[in-house]
């Protein structure tokens, strides 16, 4: 018998492009789309450095619009960093917002856009639904491809010496996206390693969430999950291919707008104190915690990992239990393969230093009510250990 469907939302961006090279014709692309002409680009100083955004600000110009740039973002953007880009664009008068870069920038930008034009504070808008009014037109344009977040309606955002929070609104949602693979090609190895494996985290953790995993969601996940799997290795080999490249930015892509809807879990919960003590990037701890995670839900998340192993090809024999250890190994494989760092030590973290991100994950209860397996501070700390 069928199982009925339950209720559930999707939501997403409202139009995405994906094209090759689509930053060179940037202007061509926005003047028909938009109205607005007075652009702030909300980056960071690397992807300004490598002449990135030359070919994208000239086309610009070219089609009628004129360009501020902001180039302060950093990794794990602390609250300054929004304060002043908001500044920026209050003083210049803008009205379109573009991020361009990694999961910082686009972060950054989406706050931005909402920020300029609001009487809110900044926090007054952490937590669930609570931006109110209307935002800047925003545009946002990725160079990695792992957080997704030019498709996700959450900003995350450095709030203390080790301590996050995020803003998770429908506002935040950009108006347009546009996914050119050509920006990724000069990631380094490391850098593609840790942000494709985060994407696969995404993937998995909004194919197993236990409170808004739906079917839509699924197939994204599934998806991503696919297209990811199969390039992610070739990508970090060879930055140059073009078709892992482009595998890579889409499953990203598609694993993030999974999330969005069916939100992540435990990974990401024992990944953000990483992040806030050790300034880890946030693909790299969620790397360094996947493995641990996985073995430990596969008590309850078994059956589901079973069938994300025929999304892998792996060969079909064997129970579920059987099925899920296969589908674990095979990440595994593939983490190995990538080169990054699996070891918490092999990036800095200090064994004496295990109990108190563990007592900081324990804050992370948005994202822990999602985990299929219940996780104890007890647990959390056996998680760590194991990576360590």
């Amino acid at each position: 018998m069928t199982s009925v469907i339950q209720p559930f939302e999707f939501n997403s961006v409202p139009s995405m492009l994906v094209e090759w090279s689509g930053a060179k014709r940037l202007g061509e692309i926005l003047a028909t789309r938009f109205t607005e002409r007075r652009v702030l680009i909300v980056t960071d100083g690397g992807l300004v450095k490598a002449g990135l955004l030359q070919s994208a600000e000239a086309s610009l110009r070219q089609q009628g619009f004129s360009v501020t740039v902001f180039d302060d973002v950093i990794a794990d953007p602390p609250e300054g960093i929004v304060l002043k880009a908001a500044t920026l664009a209050k003083a210049q008068q803008i009205d379109l917002v573009m991020g361009i870069g990694g999961g910082s920038s686009l972060d950054v930008a989406k706050l931005t856009a909402v920020l300029t034009p609001s009487k809110q504070s900044l926090n007054a808008l952490y937590g669930i639904d609570n931006v109110q009014g209307k935002r800047l037109a925003l545009v946002q344009i990725p160079t990695t491809a792992g957080t997704g977040s030019e498709v996700t309606n959450i900003s995350i955002l450095t709030t203390g010496e080790t301590t996050k929070m995020g803003v998770v609104s429908r506002q935040l949602y950009a108006d347009f996206v546009l996914l050119d693979a050509e920006l990724t090609v000069g990631l380094p190895a490391i850098h593609t390693a840790a942000t494709g494996i985060d994407a696969m985290v995404h993937a998995i953790e909004a194919y197993t969430g236990k409170h808004k995993k739906n079917p839509l969601s699924d197939a994204l996940s599934r998806e991503a999950l696919r297209l990811i799997s199969k390039h992610l290795v070739t990508a970090c080999r060879d930055g140059s291919n073009r078709a892992a490249r482009e595998a890579v930015l889409l499953g990203a892509t598609l694993a993030g707008q999974a999330f969005s809807n069916s939100p992540v879990a435990a990974v990401h919960a024992l990944a953000y104190p990483l992040g806030g003590q050790y300034h880890i990037p946030h693909g790299l701890s969620n790397a360094l915690m996947l493995e641990g995670v996985l073995r430990y839900n596969s008590q309850s998340a078994a059956p589901l990992y079973a069938e994300l192993a025929e999304v892998l090809n792996l060969p079909g024999e064997g129970d579920i239990q059987q099925r899920s250890a296969a589908f674990i190994s095979a990440l595994t494989t593939i983490m190995d393969d990538s080169g990054a760092p699996r070891r918490l030590r092999d990036v800095g973290v200090s064994e004496a230093s295990l109990a108190s991100l563990a007592s900081e994950a324990m804050k992370q209860t948005r994202l822990l009510m999602n985990n299929p397996v219940d996780v104890t501070e007890a647990d959390a700390l056996a998680l760590y250990r194991q990576a360590f």
